[in-house]
């Protein structure tokens, strides 16, 4: 087979720009929006029933991100609400003039900011799926 007779399709690399949808800005900002408010809420369940609120927390943080890919069709699905919940967790982290904190110096919270990250890197590496979805591979003959 000659290379001029194979799909004109190229690399993504040598494919023109094209500016993003209104739709896809939109459901990104959703995206964002939603991952800061499964941090915070995280954030309030994780410490009040100890491993099984830890585990909800980032079983929620995990179904927010990997959903968020299968939605968009892409990896920055599962990105930009990781990024929506990592903003919203350093800024609870930082305590206030008045002394008041939300995250205390114990286990759970660490574990609560190292998992949620953890989390964030699996669904955007794994959010797409291993199985092609066009009808350029020979899954059969």
């Amino acid at each position: 087979m000659n290379v001029a007779d194979k799909s004109n399709a190229g690399s993504m690399l040598a494919q023109p720009l094209r500016p993003p949808s209104a739709v896809r800005i939109v459901a990104h900002v959703g995206l964002f929006v939603l991952g800061a408010v499964v941090a915070v809420a995280g954030a309030l369940i994780q410490p009040g029933w100890f491993p099984g609120g830890l585990l909800l927390a980032l079983a929620g943080a995990g179904g927010l991100f990997l959903g968020g890919s299968r939605a968009t069709g892409n990896r920055a699905g599962a990105v930009t609400p990781a990024a929506g919940w990592m903003l919203a967790v350093i800024l609870l982290t930082a305590s206030r003039p008045e002394g008041d904190f939300l995250f205390a110096a114990g286990a759970g919270s660490y574990l609560f900011l190292l998992g949620g990250m953890a989390v964030a890197v699996m669904c955007a590496t794994f959010g797409q799926g291993w199985q092609p979805d066009g009808s350029a591979a020979r899954l059969g003959k």
